[in-house]
């Protein structure tokens, strides 16, 4: 039982005792404070790193103190070990005295006061000079070492490359279902380049009409792109069609699903068709355009949007199928606004996206990271059919109403901004 001390109980001792014992019930009923964190080191941190071969609180061999692992052939602690280094690289020994003859006890308490001894008493042990490196020779270790990390880290890429799973058998027909229903469906194929059909340079380059949010829109440029957004919307809608699981789905499930990736997957055949030379992006497989055509002909903004993600994926080198999925998985987007089988598209959308990431782990595509940069590109072509959503609004307000074909203002009217 714990005993206080006695003292006279005037007004102020009073107060005194009040808040002492006040002190006293809070430490009992909450008990002793945690530590935080970083309040302390720890004795581990302080003492450094212990290698699991040393025994408890080994001694060094040299002074007696707690050795730390094996230098320069013997068990020392770090004091001894940059010492014994430090004589070696600067040559210090034969200037060393001793003042009793060299017969000085070497401790971890007088190890300071005589280097000679020390020194003796290192090489006595066992302690290998040949072992202390020069500047140069440490150098040259670094830079082999760091060598062997990094080779270390390529072999373990590949070998992680290796062992990532593959597509299985019936992800191999899945893949192959959706990479037909693209190439019947995507106009031109590979010989768009040779195809396509660039629009006049006096197209576009001098916009007319100015919209509500300080863009201009080119009523001739406009119509250009009115022809080809039919047969492009038609095709998005045949690819859907072709793609299993889709067509299990209820009407009105399909037909929003449709309208919320129609403007993404075309950005994204368009951006694909991107060719550096020309500096144009091929719509439709058909119609080569530059950049401030295809802004000042209605799309403004996000005319830059498909443009850069033309040029950021032409990095990746995407065959038919990773494009082909990459749809797919557009397509199967669970979040759109009114859907009713939530669960079970995105379930689908699950089922697309984990045969593509095993598609992608055949291929062995050399960029770092491969996989999830091009899953950042469905965040991009996201952000391009919200803004074209919210563009389409103003190129309604501003465009003559005859200019707009009736499959383009189904698809995109009523959308959500």
């Amino acid at each position: 039982m714990r005993h206080f001390p006695t003292f006279p109980l005037n007004e102020r001792n009073q107060i005194s005792l009040i808040l002492f014992l006040f002190f006293l019930s809070h430490r009992w009923l909450n008990g002793p404070k945690r530590k935080r964190k970083n309040s302390q080191c720890s004795v581990k941190s302080m003492t450094g790193y212990i290698p699991s071969y040393l025994e408890k609180d080994e001694p060094c061999v040299v002074c007696g103190d707690k050795a730390t692992g094996y230098h320069y052939r013997c068990i020392t602690c770090e004091g001894c070990k940059g010492f014994f280094r430090r004589t070696i690289q600067k040559s210090l020994h034969p200037s060393y005295s001793c003042k009793y003859d060299g017969c000085c006890i070497i401790d971890k308490i007088t190890r300071n006061q005589c280097q000679l001894c020390r020194f003796k008493k290192c090489i006595d042990v066992g302690m290998a000079m040949d072992l202390v490196l020069d500047d140069s020779k440490r150098v040259a270790k670094r830079r082999l070492i760091e060598e062997n990390r990094e080779k270390r880290k390529k072999e373990e890429m590949v070998k992680s490359l290796q062992t990532r799973p593959e597509p299985t058998v019936d992800e191999w027909d899945l893949i192959r279902m959706v990479t037909e229903a693209h190439r019947n469906t995507n106009a031109q194929g590979a010989q768009w380049k040779q195809k396509r059909k660039f629009l006049p340079e006096k197209i576009g380059q001098s916009p007319v009409t100015p919209t509500s949010d300080g863009d201009k829109v080119d009523l001739e440029a406009f119509s250009e792109f009115t022809k080809i957004i039919t047969p492009a919307i038609t095709r998005v809608v045949d690819f859907a069609k072709k793609l299993p699981m889709f067509s299990e789905l209820p009407c009105e499930d399909q037909i929003i699903l449709l309208k919320g990736c129609c403007m993404e997957i075309m950005s994204l055949r368009a951006a694909i068709r991107y060719d550096p030379e020309s500096e144009t992006l091929t719509l439709s497989g058909e119609m080569a355009v530059k950049r401030e055509q295809l802004k000042n002909g209605g799309l403004g903004v996000v005319s830059d949007a498909i443009f850069d993600l033309g040029k950021s994926l032409a990095q990746f080198n995407l065959d038919d199928t990773e494009v082909a999925l990459l749809q797919a998985v557009l397509l199967m987007s669970s979040d759109r606004s009114g859907l009713t089988c939530v669960d079970k598209i995105e379930k689908c959308q699950e089922t697309y996206l984990l045969a593509f990431e095993h598609y992608i782990n055949y291929r062995k595509h050399n960029i770092p990271h491969f996989w999830p940069k091009l899953l950042m590109k469905v965040t991009d072509l996201r952000m391009i059919g919200a803004c074209h959503a919210s563009r389409f609004l103003h190129m309604k307000v501003e465009c003559p109403n005859e200019l707009f074909p009736p499959l383009f203002l189904e698809v995109f009217e009523d959308q959500e901004v």
